[in-house]
């Protein structure tokens, strides 16, 4: 069964994802803030990382930095899901890092696990 790390900290948002997720067969772990996030990332390593940009205690931003510094997380593939998906300054911080995909907010949820499923095959 394939792990899904969900870091997001709109608690309906979280639900709903984590309901169709698990529906779909995978184990979800999830953190609504940045730092337990990142704790996550590194004690679970999950198979993917579902991230918000804009989180509490340690942006999304932060924690790509500290994922690509380490070998042992460097290699986690990540989807970024967020509402700043059209600012040019955005895809500019994200450029140095492995983002799989980035899905603007509100997403279309067959989308989102179309990429999921890919990115997990």
């Amino acid at each position: 069964m394939k792990k899904i790390l969900i870091i997001e900290d709109n608690k309906q948002g979280l639900e709903v994802l984590k309901e169709v997720l698990e529906h779909e067969g995978y184990s979800v772990i999830w953190a609504n803030d940045g730092i337990n996030g990142l704790r996550f990332a590194k004690k679970e390593f999950p198979d993917l990382i579902l991230l918000d940009l804009l989180l509490p205690k340690f942006s999304g931003f932060d924690i790509c930095l500290k994922l690509a510094e380490d070998d042992k997380t460097r290699k986690i593939p990540i989807i970024i899901i967020s509402t700043l998906g059209e600012e040019k300054s955005t895809y500019e911080k994200l450029r140095k890092f492995e983002i799989i995909k980035f899905m603007k907010k509100p997403y279309n949820i067959d989308d989102l696990l179309a990429e999921i499923k890919k990115t997990l095959s």
